[in-house]
Protein backbone atom coordinates (compact mmCIF):
# COMPACT_ATOMS: atom_id res chain seq x y z
CA UNK A 1 0.00 0.00 0.00
CA UNK A 2 1.30 4.10 -0.17
CA UNK A 3 0.95 6.06 2.57
CA UNK A 4 1.39 10.00 2.78
CA UNK A 5 2.77 10.96 6.29
CA UNK A 6 3.01 14.43 7.70
CA UNK A 7 5.41 15.12 10.21
CA UNK A 8 6.42 18.94 10.82
CA UNK A 9 8.62 18.76 13.83
CA UNK A 10 11.72 16.65 14.99
CA UNK A 11 9.31 14.67 17.79
CA UNK A 12 6.88 14.17 14.64
CA UNK A 13 9.77 13.29 12.60
CA UNK A 14 11.26 10.45 15.31
CA UNK A 15 7.62 9.21 15.63
CA UNK A 16 6.64 8.85 11.89
CA UNK A 17 9.65 7.00 11.45
CA UNK A 18 8.95 4.53 14.04
CA UNK A 19 5.74 4.25 12.72
CA UNK A 20 7.34 3.63 8.89
CA UNK A 21 9.40 0.86 10.17
CA UNK A 22 6.44 -1.23 11.70
CA UNK A 23 4.37 -0.37 8.62
CA UNK A 24 6.75 -1.78 6.87
CA UNK A 25 6.92 -5.05 9.11
CA UNK A 26 3.53 -5.35 8.26
CA UNK A 27 3.19 -4.51 4.37
CA UNK A 28 6.55 -5.28 2.94
CA UNK A 29 4.98 -3.58 -0.15
CA UNK A 30 4.81 -0.52 1.96
CA UNK A 31 5.54 2.38 -0.05
CA UNK A 32 5.87 6.37 1.55
CA UNK A 33 5.75 10.31 0.37
CA UNK A 34 6.14 12.26 3.39
CA UNK A 35 7.05 15.73 4.86
CA UNK A 36 9.90 15.04 7.35
CA UNK A 37 13.19 14.88 8.44
CA UNK A 38 16.05 12.57 8.45
CA UNK A 39 14.51 9.79 10.78
CA UNK A 40 11.57 9.46 8.19
CA UNK A 41 14.93 9.28 5.42
CA UNK A 42 16.69 6.64 7.38
CA UNK A 43 13.34 4.79 7.30
CA UNK A 44 12.40 5.24 3.33
CA UNK A 45 12.82 7.43 0.80
CA UNK A 46 10.30 9.60 -0.21
CA UNK A 47 10.39 12.70 1.54
CA UNK A 48 9.06 15.78 -0.31
CA UNK A 49 10.00 18.93 1.74
CA UNK A 50 12.13 18.60 5.67
CA UNK A 51 10.11 19.71 8.57
CA UNK A 52 12.81 22.54 9.44
CA UNK A 53 11.48 24.84 6.23
CA UNK A 54 7.96 24.01 8.31
CA UNK A 55 8.80 24.88 11.76
CA UNK A 56 7.29 28.07 13.10
CA UNK A 57 5.78 28.65 16.19
CA UNK A 58 3.76 31.52 17.49
CA UNK A 59 1.62 34.30 15.97
CA UNK A 60 4.64 36.47 14.89
CA UNK A 61 6.47 33.77 13.40
CA UNK A 62 3.63 32.23 11.43
CA UNK A 63 2.88 36.00 10.25
CA UNK A 64 6.46 36.51 8.95
CA UNK A 65 6.31 33.53 6.82
CA UNK A 66 2.65 32.99 5.29
CA UNK A 67 4.73 32.60 2.02
CA UNK A 68 7.10 29.60 2.69
CA UNK A 69 3.93 28.16 5.00
CA UNK A 70 1.70 28.37 1.46
CA UNK A 71 4.50 27.64 -0.86
CA UNK A 72 4.98 24.78 1.41
CA UNK A 73 1.03 23.79 0.97
CA UNK A 74 0.79 23.75 -2.43
CA UNK A 75 4.10 21.59 -2.88
CA UNK A 76 2.25 19.05 -0.66
CA UNK A 77 -0.88 19.10 -2.30
CA UNK A 78 0.86 18.41 -5.66
CA UNK A 79 2.84 15.71 -4.23
CA UNK A 80 -0.71 14.23 -2.44
CA UNK A 81 -2.50 14.19 -6.02
CA UNK A 82 0.29 12.91 -8.08
CA UNK A 83 1.36 9.58 -5.02
CA UNK A 84 -2.29 8.85 -4.68
CA UNK A 85 -2.04 7.10 -1.70
CA UNK A 86 -4.31 4.57 0.04
CA UNK A 87 -3.84 6.50 3.38
CA UNK A 88 -2.68 10.00 4.22
CA UNK A 89 -1.28 9.82 8.08
CA UNK A 90 -1.32 13.11 9.67
CA UNK A 91 1.42 13.40 12.89
CA UNK A 92 0.65 16.53 15.14
CA UNK A 93 0.96 19.75 13.86
CA UNK A 94 -2.61 20.74 13.40
CA UNK A 95 -2.00 24.06 11.46
CA UNK A 96 -0.91 22.68 8.67
CA UNK A 97 -2.37 19.56 8.57
CA UNK A 98 -6.09 20.07 9.58
CA UNK A 99 -5.82 21.70 6.10
CA UNK A 100 -4.67 19.10 4.89
CA UNK A 101 -6.88 16.91 6.55
CA UNK A 102 -9.64 18.72 4.76
CA UNK A 103 -7.97 18.78 1.56
CA UNK A 104 -7.22 14.94 1.22
CA UNK A 105 -10.79 14.00 2.39
CA UNK A 106 -12.24 16.47 -0.36
CA UNK A 107 -10.20 14.48 -2.68
CA UNK A 108 -11.71 11.01 -1.71
CA UNK A 109 -8.24 9.69 0.65
CA UNK A 110 -8.74 7.88 3.28
CA UNK A 111 -7.25 10.26 6.53
CA UNK A 112 -5.46 8.81 9.80
CA UNK A 113 -4.07 11.05 12.36
CA UNK A 114 -1.49 9.98 14.47
CA UNK A 115 -0.52 11.91 17.71
CA UNK A 116 -3.30 14.07 18.61
CA UNK A 117 -3.56 18.10 18.23
CA UNK A 118 -3.35 19.37 21.35
CA UNK A 119 -7.11 20.86 20.90
CA UNK A 120 -7.85 20.48 24.90
CA UNK A 121 -5.22 22.88 25.36
CA UNK A 122 -6.32 25.72 22.99
CA UNK A 123 -8.39 25.98 19.70
CA UNK A 124 -11.73 23.30 20.91
CA UNK A 125 -13.04 24.63 18.07
CA UNK A 126 -10.55 22.43 15.84
CA UNK A 127 -12.79 19.62 16.83
CA UNK A 128 -15.23 19.74 14.24
CA UNK A 129 -12.73 19.89 11.52
CA UNK A 130 -11.04 16.41 13.09
CA UNK A 131 -15.26 14.97 13.09
CA UNK A 132 -15.53 16.24 9.33
CA UNK A 133 -12.20 15.23 7.39
CA UNK A 134 -10.19 12.33 10.15
CA UNK A 135 -11.30 9.05 9.73
CA UNK A 136 -9.63 7.39 12.44
CA UNK A 137 -7.83 9.01 15.14
CA UNK A 138 -5.02 7.61 17.06
CA UNK A 139 -4.35 8.99 20.60
CA UNK A 140 -1.29 8.89 22.76
CA UNK A 141 -2.12 10.28 26.48
CA UNK A 142 -4.97 8.33 27.97
CA UNK A 143 -7.25 11.01 29.19
CA UNK A 144 -7.65 12.29 25.11
CA UNK A 145 -9.76 9.43 24.86
CA UNK A 146 -12.80 11.32 27.15
CA UNK A 147 -11.88 14.59 26.19
CA UNK A 148 -12.96 13.08 22.48
CA UNK A 149 -15.50 11.32 23.38
CA UNK A 150 -17.28 14.37 24.36
CA UNK A 151 -17.35 15.30 21.06
CA UNK A 152 -18.76 12.05 19.42
CA UNK A 153 -15.79 10.95 18.10
CA UNK A 154 -14.06 7.38 19.26
CA UNK A 155 -10.54 7.57 19.68
CA UNK A 156 -7.66 4.61 20.06
CA UNK A 157 -5.05 4.30 22.66
CA UNK A 158 -2.51 1.75 22.34
CA UNK A 159 0.56 3.80 23.96
CA UNK A 160 2.83 6.40 23.45
CA UNK A 161 5.49 6.25 21.18
CA UNK A 162 7.69 7.78 23.53
CA UNK A 163 7.79 4.54 25.41
CA UNK A 164 9.11 2.51 22.26
CA UNK A 165 12.20 4.81 22.11
CA UNK A 166 13.07 5.00 26.01
CA UNK A 167 13.06 1.29 25.67
CA UNK A 168 15.14 0.98 22.88
CA UNK A 169 17.75 3.12 24.05
CA UNK A 170 18.00 2.46 27.25
CA UNK A 171 19.23 -1.18 25.62
CA UNK A 172 22.39 0.77 24.89
CA UNK A 173 23.21 3.77 26.76
CA UNK A 174 26.92 4.32 28.07
CA UNK A 175 28.08 4.43 31.40
CA UNK A 176 28.38 8.03 32.78
CA UNK A 177 31.93 7.60 32.46
CA UNK A 178 32.45 6.69 29.40
CA UNK A 179 30.12 9.66 28.13
CA UNK A 180 32.27 11.89 29.81
CA UNK A 181 35.48 10.52 28.19
CA UNK A 182 33.88 10.76 25.18
CA UNK A 183 33.32 14.49 25.45
CA UNK A 184 37.28 14.59 27.17
CA UNK A 185 35.68 16.25 30.13
CA UNK A 186 36.76 15.45 34.01
CA UNK A 187 34.63 13.65 36.44
CA UNK A 188 32.17 16.05 37.36
CA UNK A 189 28.17 15.83 37.80
CA UNK A 190 26.13 16.47 34.60
CA UNK A 191 23.41 18.48 33.88
CA UNK A 192 21.47 18.06 30.33
CA UNK A 193 20.14 21.31 28.75
CA UNK A 194 17.16 20.57 26.54
CA UNK A 195 16.73 23.89 24.93
CA UNK A 196 14.28 22.76 22.04
CA UNK A 197 14.35 21.33 18.46
CA UNK A 198 13.27 25.59 17.15
CA UNK A 199 15.42 28.21 16.44
CA UNK A 200 12.84 30.62 18.43
CA UNK A 201 13.16 28.17 21.32
CA UNK A 202 16.33 28.29 21.69
CA UNK A 203 16.65 32.12 21.30
CA UNK A 204 14.12 32.60 23.96
CA UNK A 205 15.59 29.74 26.29
CA UNK A 206 18.92 28.11 25.95
CA UNK A 207 20.62 32.04 27.86
CA UNK A 208 18.79 31.07 31.06
CA UNK A 209 20.22 28.14 30.84
CA UNK A 210 23.64 29.04 30.17
CA UNK A 211 23.74 31.05 32.95
CA UNK A 212 23.50 28.42 35.57
CA UNK A 213 26.72 27.50 33.84
CA UNK A 214 27.97 30.47 35.25
CA UNK A 215 26.57 29.60 38.82
CA UNK A 216 27.34 26.08 39.04
CA UNK A 217 31.02 25.70 38.06
CA UNK A 218 31.19 22.61 39.90
CA UNK A 219 28.97 21.13 36.87
CA UNK A 220 29.08 20.12 33.70
CA UNK A 221 26.24 21.51 31.19
CA UNK A 222 25.84 19.97 27.75
CA UNK A 223 22.75 20.38 25.24
CA UNK A 224 21.53 17.84 23.88
CA UNK A 225 21.76 19.37 19.97
CA UNK A 226 18.50 19.05 18.37
CA UNK A 227 18.43 16.93 14.52
CA UNK A 228 17.60 20.28 12.58
CA UNK A 229 20.37 22.15 14.16
CA UNK A 230 24.45 22.31 13.52
CA UNK A 231 27.07 23.32 15.49
CA UNK A 232 26.63 27.49 14.00
CA UNK A 233 23.29 27.53 15.43
CA UNK A 234 24.24 27.47 18.80
CA UNK A 235 27.45 28.59 18.43
CA UNK A 236 26.55 32.75 18.98
CA UNK A 237 25.16 31.83 22.38
CA UNK A 238 27.92 29.37 23.78
CA UNK A 239 30.88 32.27 23.38
CA UNK A 240 32.63 32.67 26.34
CA UNK A 241 31.47 29.34 28.18
CA UNK A 242 32.75 26.13 28.20
CA UNK A 243 29.49 24.49 27.23
CA UNK A 244 29.52 21.20 25.09
CA UNK A 245 26.61 20.35 22.40
CA UNK A 246 26.06 16.48 21.53
CA UNK A 247 24.33 15.19 18.65
CA UNK A 248 22.37 12.25 18.16
CA UNK A 249 23.28 11.37 22.23
CA UNK A 250 19.96 12.77 23.75
CA UNK A 251 19.83 9.55 25.76
CA UNK A 252 23.15 8.91 26.76
CA UNK A 253 23.06 12.77 27.64
CA UNK A 254 20.37 12.09 29.67
CA UNK A 255 21.68 8.41 31.63
CA UNK A 256 24.62 10.27 32.74
CA UNK A 257 22.90 13.48 33.87
CA UNK A 258 21.95 14.36 37.50
CA UNK A 259 19.35 16.81 36.41
CA UNK A 260 17.89 18.75 33.64
CA UNK A 261 16.91 22.05 32.50
CA UNK A 262 13.83 21.07 29.59
CA UNK A 263 11.99 23.18 27.14
CA UNK A 264 8.50 22.13 27.59
CA UNK A 265 7.62 19.48 25.27
CA UNK A 266 7.91 15.94 24.84
CA UNK A 267 11.57 15.98 25.72
CA UNK A 268 9.90 16.30 29.29
CA UNK A 269 8.25 12.89 29.32
CA UNK A 270 11.42 11.39 27.82
CA UNK A 271 13.55 13.11 30.62
CA UNK A 272 10.72 11.71 33.30
CA UNK A 273 10.67 8.30 31.71
CA UNK A 274 14.51 8.33 31.65
CA UNK A 275 14.20 8.90 35.07
CA UNK A 276 16.08 12.49 35.52
CA UNK A 277 14.74 15.09 37.54
CA UNK A 278 14.13 18.80 35.50
CA UNK A 279 13.13 21.66 35.91
CA UNK A 280 10.59 22.31 32.59
CA UNK A 281 10.74 26.06 31.73
CA UNK A 282 9.18 27.94 28.10
CA UNK A 283 9.74 31.29 26.96
CA UNK A 284 8.37 32.48 23.83
CA UNK A 285 8.09 35.79 21.90
CA UNK A 286 6.43 38.36 24.43
CA UNK A 287 3.81 39.31 21.66
CA UNK A 288 2.66 35.38 21.11
CA UNK A 289 2.82 34.98 24.87
CA UNK A 290 0.27 37.69 25.54
CA UNK A 291 -2.05 36.77 22.47
CA UNK A 292 -1.83 32.74 23.23
CA UNK A 293 -2.10 32.77 27.13
CA UNK A 294 -6.09 34.09 26.34
CA UNK A 295 -6.55 30.96 24.67
CA UNK A 296 -4.68 28.27 26.35
CA UNK A 297 -6.95 26.56 28.79
CA UNK A 298 -4.92 23.71 30.70
CA UNK A 299 -3.05 24.24 33.87
CA UNK A 300 -0.29 22.78 33.54
CA UNK A 301 2.55 22.72 29.90
CA UNK A 302 4.32 19.74 30.58
CA UNK A 303 3.51 16.35 29.53
CA UNK A 304 4.40 14.77 32.82
CA UNK A 305 2.36 17.06 35.02
CA UNK A 306 -0.64 16.89 32.27
CA UNK A 307 -0.69 13.09 32.38
CA UNK A 308 -0.37 12.58 36.13
CA UNK A 309 -3.15 15.19 36.67
CA UNK A 310 -0.46 17.76 39.30
CA UNK A 311 2.84 19.36 39.44
CA UNK A 312 5.34 16.31 39.84
CA UNK A 313 7.77 18.38 37.84
CA UNK A 314 8.17 22.22 38.69
CA UNK A 315 7.32 24.68 35.54
CA UNK A 316 8.65 28.38 34.85
CA UNK A 317 6.49 29.83 32.40
CA UNK A 318 7.87 32.85 30.42
CA UNK A 319 8.77 35.70 32.71
CA UNK A 320 9.52 33.28 35.44
CA UNK A 321 12.25 32.04 32.85
CA UNK A 322 14.98 34.21 34.47
CA UNK A 323 18.53 32.98 36.18
CA UNK A 324 17.01 33.66 39.89
CA UNK A 325 14.41 31.52 39.52
CA UNK A 326 15.62 28.91 37.39
CA UNK A 327 18.07 28.27 40.08
CA UNK A 328 16.01 28.22 42.61
CA UNK A 329 14.30 25.28 41.50
CA UNK A 330 17.53 23.61 40.02
CA UNK A 331 19.04 23.45 43.43
CA UNK A 332 16.16 21.46 44.92
CA UNK A 333 16.64 18.63 42.34
CA UNK A 334 20.84 18.55 42.42
CA UNK A 335 21.18 17.63 45.80
CA UNK A 336 19.71 14.47 47.63
CA UNK A 337 16.49 16.22 49.11
CA UNK A 338 12.73 15.90 49.55
CA UNK A 339 11.71 17.82 46.03
CA UNK A 340 14.03 15.21 44.40
CA UNK A 341 12.77 12.08 45.97
CA UNK A 342 9.52 12.87 45.53
CA UNK A 343 9.86 13.53 42.16
CA UNK A 344 11.46 10.29 41.52
CA UNK A 345 8.51 8.63 42.99
CA UNK A 346 6.24 10.48 40.46
CA UNK A 347 8.27 8.98 37.65
CA UNK A 348 7.52 5.36 38.79
CA UNK A 349 3.77 6.13 38.84
CA UNK A 350 3.88 7.79 35.57
CA UNK A 351 5.60 4.68 34.44
CA UNK A 352 2.77 2.54 35.45
CA UNK A 353 0.30 4.64 33.56
CA UNK A 354 2.10 5.08 30.29
CA UNK A 355 2.55 0.91 29.92
CA UNK A 356 4.56 -1.32 27.55
CA UNK A 357 6.74 -0.79 24.94
CA UNK A 358 5.31 -1.80 21.57
CA UNK A 359 2.91 0.97 20.76
CA UNK A 360 4.32 1.51 17.33
CA UNK A 361 3.88 -1.95 16.26
CA UNK A 362 0.37 -1.72 17.56
CA UNK A 363 -0.84 1.41 16.00
CA UNK A 364 1.02 -0.21 12.59
CA UNK A 365 -1.25 -3.13 13.16
CA UNK A 366 -4.13 -1.43 13.35
CA UNK A 367 -3.86 1.02 10.84
CA UNK A 368 -2.93 -1.72 8.10
CA UNK A 369 -5.86 -3.79 9.14
CA UNK A 370 -8.02 -1.10 8.67
CA UNK A 371 -6.79 -0.65 5.25
CA UNK A 372 -7.09 -3.92 4.67
CA UNK A 373 -10.79 -4.07 5.66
Amino acid sequence: MKYFLIAGEASGDLHGANLMKALKEKDPQATFRYLGGDRMEEAAPGRIIHYREMAYMGYWEVLMHLRTISRNMRKCKEALLDFSPDVVILIDYPGFNLRMAEFAHTKGFRVFYYISPKLWAWKQYRVKQIKAFVDRMFIILPFEKDFYRRFGIETEYLGNPVIDEVALRKKNLLHRHDFLAMLDLPDKPVVALLPGSRKQELQHNLPVMLEMAREYTDHHFVIAGAPAFTEKEYAPFLEGTDVKVVFNSTYHLLHAARAALVTSGTATLETALMEVPQVVMYRMNNLSYHVGKHFVNVEYISLVNLILGREAVKELIQYEVNPQRVKEELEKILRDTPERRKMMDDYRELQEIMGAPGVSQRVAQSMFESLKG
